[in-house]
């Protein structure tokens, strides 16, 4: 007894001695996370790198590392940070929200997730919202995750919501993360991928659900020695349950027999009864969840047994232009359904007769058996006009597209051409270009190397003195708003332009919204971008015109968000090829 005494007083005493060491090391917790991530990351920024070039679309490093600038003042020793770039990368601070108010970013957000953002727009977008910092006035921590968490999966960015993972060991909220990761890809039924992605995920996240995950990949990896394990340790600890345990003995081979009732509680539980019950038949309706039917989409798991069914059809039919069911199911089970040769031959008069989903089905067939590009595209456009009427149109209108490129403008007969133009649905994945450079006008001059290539500054201020000087001396030339937002930048950047060059006294000319011109000087420059997001909406920064080009670069400038500025201007100024 007194010899266990002795090492208790030992122990307190010991602690109590290196209490000042202990208190230092939690008030520098950022620098802490910041060296267990860099070494974590290491492995990643390489590969990504190796990857930059191809992958320009993925703007923002996803695994970049966090390097918090020094002199960020940290509001409290309790709260903490979550996100994923360094803010210094693009301008920002710990303090980016500090000065704005939780309502005015919850507004914003909601009016953001009603507009279809451009690929721009979303790229600054992520900048600003997973850049680590504090939350804004008013607002928890909690709800300031949540809100991260929830566009993430929203926008289903899946590569952003492993680098949150790996970047924030513990928050609130982390399980459903976790598991939307996870039930993305058993909804695509590449379980094998899936099983390998969930290696990437740190190995500190608790979760019920994961952990079930990964007892299942351990069995579909034949390692079931290992899973029994997981499996014990999961029972001991109260997070299985007794559907679980049911699948699992099965597929462990513990026992031969398994309950066949269908589990929806959540995909895995689904899943697991797709996989374990013979015969496995499932009728889906409106209400089943969505990433059930993705899951029944890829695994091939929807079927019409019986094509007199149009019920069911039209269930099917309304899922699809829902978005729930693959669209090109539809089309296979037109082609199933059956009819005799007198109505196929006559379908343009036969159609009218036949209930909706049949006469969709004949038309259908008989484009199939058309021969001549007349044909196939005069019933197309019927088959428009049918799931038009049916209010089916988001089930046609990409196969109508694809359908029309495939046999070719060029080889359908004239009075079809302009019509059909109209109907080929574009992707909106905007390639840029080449820049050319044009030394006529200046706002796509060779000066615009300096943002684009990282120009040497004493080549570009040498081409500055040479072209404005050109410029001058064409009476006609007229100083536009996109030439203004070139000057401009050139002053924030240090370049000196010629004296002749009045840009104060032309800038005059332009007015910047005061209601922004208010939040620079109440330091609000996270908000400031976000608002410039909702500007830019839609459109890429070339689609602006001239005047908005000019004031979001200007405000940009007075802010110091440098970086963004320069993804504006690398799309709004230069002509490309």
């Amino acid at each position: 007894m007194k010899l266990k005494s002795f090492s208790y007083l030992l122990g307190l005493l010991i602690i109590f001695s290196f209490s000042p060491i202990l208190s230092e090391e939690k008030i520098d917790i950022w620098k802490n996370k910041k060296e267990v991530t860099n070494e974590s990351l290491q492995k990643e920024n390489e590969a990504s790198q190796s990857q930059s070039n191809s992958q320009s679309s993925q703007t923002i490093k996803a695994l970049e590392k966090i390097q918090i600038q020094e002199g960020a003042s940290i509001q409290s020793n309790q709260q903490k940070v979550y996100g994923i770039f360094e803010p210094a990368n693009y301008d920002f601070n710990l303090n980016m929200w500090s000065s704005t108010k939780a309502d005015d970013l919850r507004s914003s957000m909601k009016r953001l997730s009603k507009i279809p953002l451009s690929k721009s727009s979303n790229e600054i977008l992520e900048i600003i919202l997973f850049s680590f910092s504090y939350p804004p006035q008013g607002m928890t921590e909690k709800e300031f995750v949540d809100l991260k968490i929830n566009w993430l999966i929203q926008n289903d960015r899946i590569e952003l919501i492993e680098s949150f993972l790996k970047q924030n060991e513990e928050f609130e909220g982390k399980g459903r993360a976790v598991q939307y990761l996870v039930d993305k890809n058993i909804a695509s039924a590449n379980i094998k991928e899936g099983c390998e992605k969930i290696k990437f995920i740190d190995a500190n996240i608790k979760d019920s659900y994961l952990e079930k995950f990964k007892i299942y990949c351990l069995i579909f990896n034949n390692k079931k020695a290992e899973a029994q394990l997981l499996l014990d340790l999961l029972r001991e600890q109260n997070q299985s349950s007794k559907f679980y345990d049911d699948k699992i003995n099965f597929l462990l081979g513990v026992s031969d027999k398994t309950i066949n009732k269908i589990n929806e509680k959540n995909l895995l539980n689904f899943y697991l009864s797709s996989i374990t019950i013979a015969d496995f038949k499932y009728e889906p309706t409106e209400k089943t969840k969505t990433e059930i039917w993705k899951y029944l989409n890829a695994a091939n798991l929807i079927k019409l047994e019986d094509a007199s069914d149009k019920e069911k059809l039209k269930e099917l039919e309304i899922a699809a232009n829902n978005n729930q069911l693959d669209k090109k199911k539809i089309f296979e089970i037109y082609k199933q359904i059956p009819f005799n040769l007198n109505i196929l031959v006559n379908a343009k008069s036969n159609y009218q007769t036949l209930n909706e989903s049949d006469a969709r089905a004949l038309i259908y067939q008989k484009y199939l058996l058309s021969e001549s590009n007349e044909l196939k595209i005069e019933y197309l456009f019927l088959l428009e006009d049918l799931f038009k009427k049916a209010d089916l149109s988001n089930i046609y209108s990409k196969f109508l597209s694809d359908k029309i490129e495939e046999i070719g403008i060029e080889n359908l007969p004239d009075r079809y051409k302009e019509i059909s133009l109209t109907r080929i649905v574009s992707e909106e994945d905007i390639f840029l270009g080449k820049v050319k450079y044009n030394d006529k006008i200046l706002h796509q001059s060779k000066i615009l190397k300096y943002f684009v290539e990282g120009e040497n500054k004493k080549k570009v201020q040498k081409d500055i003195d040479k072209i404005f000087k050109r410029i001058s001396k064409n009476k006609k030339y007229f100083i536009s708003a996109k030439d203004l937002a070139l000057a401009d930048a050139l002053l924030k950047d240090g370049f000196i332009l010629p004296a002749n060059f009045k840009y104060t006294e032309l800038s005059k000319k332009f007015d910047v919204p005061k209601n922004l011109l208010q939040l620079i000087e109440k330091d609000q420059k996270a908000f400031l971008a976000l608002k410039i997001v909702e500007i830019i909406g839609e459109d890429e920064p070339y689609q602006l015109d001239p005047e908005t080009i000019y004031f979001v670069t200007n405000l940009l400038n007075k802010m110091d968000l440098v970086t963004i500025r320069n993804k504006v201007l690398n799309s709004a100024l230069p002509l490309r090829t």
